[in-house]
């Protein structure tokens, strides 16, 4: 295949590399859809539109791309990151959230995460639970914009998750075209690495 067909390279290393541990655990503010509905419409009356970002973090196994996710109970999955403080930078404030969701607790120093490109932006227009990947045109103040980044994985890394979570690598196939299971924002994330070379190396 030509070199002009293909995209930015993404490099992409073994699921074995990487070495995994727990840390304290972490209560998630809501316990159902309906209270972080009405937490984000508190929120919103104090600070206006939620900004969100959330890293996709890629390994491999059986030379095919997987997407590490945490899993909080038994049903409910979400990529790492979370919400910005106002004001914080993007690329600032997803460190902060991968450090505190992925890294040892123990760290002196927390890990250098490499953010990549912004891959996708999703949009609240209510109060509800649908996201859209554009701002529909009769909105116009719309109540949530989360960014979605690639970020690049060193070759070898330990990761600790809160205890009362679980670190899940799904293969790109799991979650292509899988709203019923992951909703349509993680669903869709097959789509918007295409564009990419994805490199496996071993």
């Amino acid at each position: 295949m030509s070199n002009l067909l293909l995209g930015p390279v993404l490099n992409v290393h073994s699921l074995s590399n990487y070495s995994f541990g727990t840390k304290d655990v972490k209560m998630e503010k809501d316990t159902s859809v309906a209270d972080r509905l009405a937490r984000m419409k508190q929120n919103y009356m104090k600070e206006g539109m939620r900004k969100c970002v959330e890293g996709i973090l890629l390994v491999q196994e059986h030379n095919h791309p997987h997407v590490l996710m945490l899993q909080i109970g038994n049903t409910f999955c979400k990529l790492p990151g979370g919400r910005l403080k106002p004001g914080e930078d993007e690329i600032e404030g997803l460190k902060r959230k991968l450090t505190s969701k992925l890294a040892p607790a123990s760290a002196s120093v927390p890990p250098d995460w490499q953010i990549g490109e912004c891959v996708a932006v999703w949009w609240r227009p209510n109060f509800e639970t649908l996201m859209y990947p554009y701002c529909p045109p009769h909105i116009t103040k719309p109540k949530e914009c989360k960014k979605m980044f690639v970020v690049h994985l060193a070759e070898r890394q330990h990761f600790a998750v809160p205890k009362n979570y679980k670190l899940l690598a799904v293969p790109l196939f799991e979650l292509y075209d899988n709203v019923q299971r992951y909703g349509p924002v993680i669903s869709s994330i097959p789509q918007q690495l295409s564009r990419f070379s994805i490199n496996s190396i071993n």
